[in-house]
């Protein structure tokens, strides 16, 4: 028996009245994402209120650091339990009047168990070199650089 899921239109309605909330109070915001890399592949997840895929990962609630928020992130979106994690790079995003910040883990040591998430539509894993079409232009970015090779990011989303 899995979780029942909301109609698509009202899995949405959250996002957009925060959208909403966000071009009115301008806040600044802080969240998570994960590069969760096995064996040349990455996990990423399509949302059900956008479309597209995207690297896990969400708001850093209050209490609770950064780790602590990717750990719970991964766990509740990919089923995955993180062994080890490192930090990847710190982005800054101004799209649609934002100031988000997010921090960017990556982990190549962990497990995954099946999971059901309301806000999660699909889970999928895929090639570095051969990513879905739909993936976001700032999931493709961290993914090339994680590729390249690249640590220590300080950038624009």
């Amino acid at each position: 028996m899995g979780i029942a899921m909301p109609p698509r239109w009202l899995a949405r309605t959250p996002f957009y009245i925060q959208r909403l909330r966000w071009r009115v109070l301008r806040p600044l915001t802080v969240g998570v994402r994960l590069l969760a890399v096995q064996n040349g592949n990455v996990i990423l997840v399509k949302h059900t209120y956008t479309d597209g895929w995207y690297l896990p990962g969400g708001g850093v609630q209050a209490g609770e650091t950064l780790v602590e928020a990717v750990q719970r992130e991964a766990a509740e979106e990919t089923g995955a339990f993180l062994r080890e994690l490192r930090l990847f790079g710190v982005y800054s995003n101004f799209f649609e009047a934002k100031s988000d910040h997010i921090v960017l883990f990556c982990s190549e040591d962990f497990e995954r168990v099946p999971t059901e998430a309301w806000e999660v539509d699909e889970v999928g894993s895929f090639a570095l070199n051969d990513l879905p079409d739909g993936t976001s232009p700032g999931t493709r970015r961290r993914i090339a650089e994680y590729a390249g090779g690249a640590s220590a990011v300080v950038a624009r989303w």
